[in-house]
């Protein structure tokens, strides 16, 4: 392998990941909250057409965003872009997690608060969450990158 010339401070991995994920989590954060407070707080949920259209926009920006990164550092001549567009699309995980934490410290009952039982259920199953989707984002970006260079390295003509 070849060496490669050193990023900008911008495509380094501790600015690109959290840029990465920010825009992913922005299309959805209003919907984590009434998906938190109907499965937590005993409220209904009736809006599973909306859900659907929230997940497709996740999806989408996912991929865009996986894409952005992906070709900046495509032109940065860092050819090592596998791991990092599963993380850049994995990255919205992290932002779902910490809000699922902010709205159990301020949503949260505070006898639910101090019961380690219903504390534990309930980061077990966020976590659980949010390593799904980590992993499904992760899927998307990675999957959504490799389309976007098998495709501009196919357009390439060698004579």
């Amino acid at each position: 392998p070849r060496q490669t010339p050193p990023l900008p401070w911008y495509l380094g991995l501790m600015v690109a990941l959290p840029v990465g994920g920010l825009l992913p989590f922005g299309a959805v954060f209003v919907e984590m909250f009434f998906i938190i407070s109907s499965i937590w707080q005993h409220r209904f949920y009736y809006m599973f057409g909306f859900l659907a259209l929230v997940f497709l926009i996740l999806v989408v920006t996912c991929a865009e965003m996986s894409i952005v990164l992906c070709y900046l550092h495509l032109c940065a001549e860092e050819y090592r872009w596998w791991w990092r567009s599963f993380f850049t699309g994995g990255a919205t995980a992290v932002y779902i997690f910490l809000y699922g934490s902010y709205h159990f410290l301020a949503r949260a009952h505070p006898s639910a608060q101090m019961d380690m039982l219903s504390t534990s259920v309930y980061f077990g199953y966020l976590l659980i969450f949010s390593y799904a989707i980590f992993v499904l984002m992760g899927y998307v970006g990675f999957i959504s990158c490799f389309m976007f260079i098998k495709k501009i390295y196919a357009s390439i003509k060698i004579d």
